[in-house]
């Protein structure tokens, strides 16, 4: 697992003396007061004349072993003017400013403006985006140097292992960062699951990575075919049957919360690899399908944040695991499988797996634990794709007030959502001559009838699903990450519990 640097936080009087520094500069601002106390010969004054910089948002300058000091690199990071700097705009300035300094032994960040310095919770957003942009996924790498020892070079590795931010108040700053970090480690680890391969994580190796987080305090059962059979579903076993790997169901439960408060759900549809089964997918892009458990991946990166900083909250996570592989044995279109629910459902198209994989996990979860909500979390559709691009998730609600608080905090932490819509209409398009329903629709609107199919199984509990094909694995790189897997919905569903469910 990927190891960031440590953060510590000092006063902004206590001026580096060495290494690696950083200093924000806020937009056409004077830049004498925060770069004098380090450029007793106005080496550095010079250099930043001669260059023009502006301090416009995230613009870097960089200055090179400055003369008259005993810095090996001084460098410049536009802070933009103050519009740009809500908790969003810090995290990405920190994301800005890791690539400044990774390569330093020791470094640091002077976070002063000329309107002053940022409050407590800028510098711990600032800290966030800097160990969210230093992930990296190196896990297989073995190209060695001369000298028969990993090269930071060639696996990319930072050398960065500590990084000191000064700040107006690095008492209230070090508070205000550790519940951040914990959730840090929640989209670490999910980066992690979405960027393994499927050959060494299948739906037993992950299952056994959420086994994990009972060192944290959370409680996990593991359901293993033979007791989904006896529960009934056989949706999310018909996807299984093609695989000699077995499927599993995990339950995580975390019990922050009073003992009386109905649990809030979160569950992940977690397909580790997807050939598309017998409606098998071109072979062009198929390796990226290794991704296909990003929900499942961001929920148990969710249950990891929550216990991690001791969230006031009862909260389930439930993640259906299986691989849909091609063999004499997979599920052929025209099947009719029975779920869970008793509802059935002729499978027009093997490739639309992870609706049925959701529709069992989803009944499962509202019949057992009667939850306050239910949020699922999938990749589930490449229409959401050609509607939304990649910057945003696609949300569907049948609850109106569960929807605009996932809105809401989807444009506080970056983590952004566009509501799609529902309805009879769209609704009617998969009901079967043969059974209850269809796993598809006709040519149009595919991420909206999906939607709807998921719908069948949740009846009247409040009930939103994430459609994150598009931002979960493969999205455009930004100023927080550059990793294939981007642990999108951790952060989101953190501030969702955090902001509108603790005791």
């Amino acid at each position: 697992m990927h190891k960031p640097p440590s953060i510590a936080f000092a006063k902004l009087s206590a001026a580096p003396k060495k290494g690696a520094v950083a200093i924000l500069v806020a937009q056409d601002a004077s830049m004498a007061g925060s770069v004098s106390p380090l450029d007793p010969t106005g080496s550095i004054a010079k250099a930043i004349a001669a260059a023009k910089f502006k301090g416009g948002f995230a613009t870097t300058l960089d200055i090179w072993a400055p003369d008259g000091t005993d810095l090996d690199r001084f460098a410049l990071l536009g802070a933009g003017t103050p519009d740009k700097r809500d908790e969003n705009g810090w995290m990405r300035l920190g994301g800005s400013a890791w690539p400044l300094l990774r390569k330093a032994d020791t470094a640091a960040v002077v976070l002063d403006l000329a309107e002053g310095a940022p409050d407590e919770n800028a510098a711990a957003a600032f800290a966030l985006g800097l160990l969210l942009r230093s992930y990296v996924f190196d896990k297989y790498k073995s190209r060695k140097d001369a000298k028969g020892k990993g090269s930071d070079e060639d696996n990319g590795k930072p050398k960065l292992s500590k990084l000191t931010i000064h700040c107006a108040d690095p008492s209230a700053a070090k508070k205000a960062f550790g519940d951040i970090e914990a959730v840090m480690g929640g989209v670490f680890l999910a980066r992690d699951l979405v960027n393994e391969p499927a050959n060494t994580l299948g739906p037993v190796e992950f299952a056994d990575r959420a086994k994990e987080l009972e060192g944290l305090g959370v409680t996990v059962e593991v359901l293993a075919e033979k007791e989904m059979k006896k529960l009934g579903m056989g949706a999310l076993l018909g996807v299984a049957q093609g695989s000699p790997r077995g499927a599993r169901l995990v339950v995580m439960h975390w019990n922050g919360g009073k003992g009386k408060d109905k649990p809030i759900a979160f569950v992940g549809k977690g397909v580790t690899f997807d050939t598309g089964g017998n409606s098998m997918k071109p072979a062009s892009g198929m390796e990226d399908m290794k991704g296909d458990m990003g929900g499942a991946a961001a929920v148990t990166g969710l249950v990891h944040a929550l216990a991690s900083r001791k969230a006031k909250a009862n909260v389930v996570g439930i993640i259906g695991l299986v691989e849909n592989a091609v063999d004499g044995h997979a599920q052929r279109p025209g099947d009719i499988v029975t779920s869970m629910s008793g509802q059935t459902i002729e499978v027009l198209n093997t490739d639309a797996e992870g609706r049925l994989v959701l529709a069992d996990a989803l009944w499962y979860c509202n019949e057992r634990f009667e939850p306050q909500f239910m949020v699922n979390l999938a990749t589930l559709t490449g229409a959401i794709m050609v509607a939304l691009g990649q910057h945003h998730a696609g949300l569907f609600s049948n609850d109106d007030d569960l929807a605009g608080k996932l809105a809401a905090v989807g444009m506080a932490t970056g983590e952004k959502l566009w509501r799609m819509p529902l309805g009879a209409e769209y609704d009617k398009l998969i009901d079967s001559k043969n059974a209850d329903m269809k796993n598809i629709g006709g040519r149009y609107g595919g991420a909206i009838i999906a939607a709807q199919f998921l719908q069948r199984f949740v009846k009247e509990t409040p009930w939103a699903h994430l459609d994150i094909a598009g931002t979960a694995m493969g999205s455009p790189a930004s100023d927080t990450n550059t990793s294939w897997g981007s642990g999108f919905g951790v952060r989101l569903l953190d501030r969702l519990v955090r902001d509108h469910y603790e005791a």
